[in-house]
């Protein structure tokens, strides 16, 4: 990590959040293109042109997901993050410190996942990245959501505008 923390994130880091937020909402709520491609590979029927690009445009996305995550982290230990606010109590602040973390290891083994299953047909790999990974970065973006409401009106704390006007 830097050696310094910022008082808000960068405009390319608050870019890269915002980008990266609708593209990971778009492949977790229209990921049905490429839930059908795996249903008619699994049971042997006939796979159309149409779903082959269904599913595609879930895996294009989740490429360029991956790689936006790599800047991202890249940008994050170059160029800090900014401290959690006074008012935080230390225990909600390991909590976000876990959550983040987690939310990095996901937006790297969410895609990984999904290229071991897609394009090179490991099942397992498959069945973690629509099962528990799914399900635990939904639970990650609720808590995130949350967390920041609390900020927000509760605590009344600049972290919501750090991420979208950068003071």
């Amino acid at each position: 990590m830097a050696q310094y923390s910022p008082d808000a994130f960068s405009l390319p880091q608050r870019l890269l959040h915002w980008l990266m937020f609708l593209l990971i909402g778009f492949n977790l709520i229209f990921s049905d293109g490429m839930e059908h491609w795996n249903r008619l590979v699994r049971h042997g029927e006939p796979v159309t042109p149409e779903d082959v690009s269904a599913a595609n445009i879930h895996a294009y996305v989740g490429i360029a997901i991956l790689c936006l995550a790599g800047l991202r982290l890249l940008l994050r230990l170059t160029q800090g993050a900014p401290a959690a606010p006074p008012q935080e109590p230390a225990l909600l602040r390991l909590a976000a410190k876990l959550a983040h973390g987690a939310f990095y290891l996901l937006f790297f083994a969410m895609p990984l996942s999904g290229i071991a299953a897609y394009y090179f047909g490991v099942s397992q790999a498959g069945f973690l990245h629509g099962g528990p990974l799914k399900a635990l970065f939904w639970a990650l973006i609720a808590a995130h959501v949350a967390a920041v409401a609390v900020h927000q009106f509760y605590w009344k704390t600049a972290v919501l505008s750090r991420m979208t006007k950068g003071v």
